[in-house]
């Protein structure tokens, strides 16, 4: 629930609106709370708009949802569906997240989709966990709607909310893209699994962000910025640092 105020909101997408106004080669995308999505919206134009949830139905009885088709009358093109947060503090399914991936695709949006264990494991181990929350998000989903999604890798132990969190290895975090990739070719075949992008989530800053994506190979293509994205000049860092990061390679 941050910022705390829609005119803090507001004044934090300005400032990062300016700041981004002139990059090239990064799209920056502002998810702010529900409340504040017309202020944020607003102040936008080289920026995108995103949602931080959607209701897994599209429409009724509902009461204190908003639909993925509000959202996109809002403006919104991007939202974050499997959060961590809302997997373990509202409990959240895996089957709940794939309705709501259903339907943020119908209404045009793009979902980001996270996913990522609870305990650090050694680096050679694969958590089972991202393959079956993946597969179980995005079960029964039309192949080609799925070109639009973003999947997330979001370690919890990563996360900056998380009791002694520490950041991931920009290493360790292709080989987790790498893997990711490997199973969405094997799921959805290799045309729809390379117009997916694999992004890092967990304690971005300024000092790790270019590291997860200054990859010779094809890694991380992206990163989902929490805390840090509450200061202004910080996010906007981030955002030049991946810009630069892409316009090497």
């Amino acid at each position: 629930m941050n910022p705390a105020t829609v005119k803090a909101a507001a004044r934090l997408a300005r400032d990062i609106e300016h700041g981004i106004a002139t990059l090239r080669g990064a799209e920056a995308v502002i998810a702010p709370p529900f409340p504040f999505l017309a202020a944020v919206g607003g102040a936008l134009r080289r920026g995108r708009l995103g949602a931080q949830d959607v209701a897994a139905a599209g429409g009724g009885p509902y009461t204190g949802e908003v639909s993925a088709a509000m959202l996109r009358d809002f403006g919104v093109r991007y939202v974050m569906i499997g959060h961590s947060e809302r997997r373990r503090l509202f409990g959240e399914s895996n089957e709940l997240i794939n309705s709501k991936v259903r339907q943020a695709l119908r209404s045009g949006l793009r979902p980001v989709i996270a996913v990522g264990e609870e305990l650090r494991e050694s680096q050679a181990v694969v958590p089972s966990a991202i393959a079956e929350e993946l597969f179980r998000a995005i079960a029964g989903i039309p192949r080609r709607s799925l070109a639009q999604a973003v999947i997330a890798y979001e370690p919890v132990w990563a996360i900056s909310t998380t009791p002694g969190a520490r950041p991931d290895t920009p290493d360790n975090a292709a080989r987790r893209a790498i893997y990711i990739r490997k199973l969405l070719t094997r799921h959805l075949g290799a045309r729809v699994a390379d117009s997916i992008r694999v992004i890092y989530g967990g304690s971005v800053s300024i000092a790790n962000a270019a590291g997860f994506v200054s990859r010779d190979i094809r890694g991380m293509e992206g990163l989902l910025v929490g805390g840090a994205s509450l200061n202004a000049k910080e996010f906007v860092a981030i955002v030049q640092a991946v810009s630069s990061s892409w316009r090497r390679r």
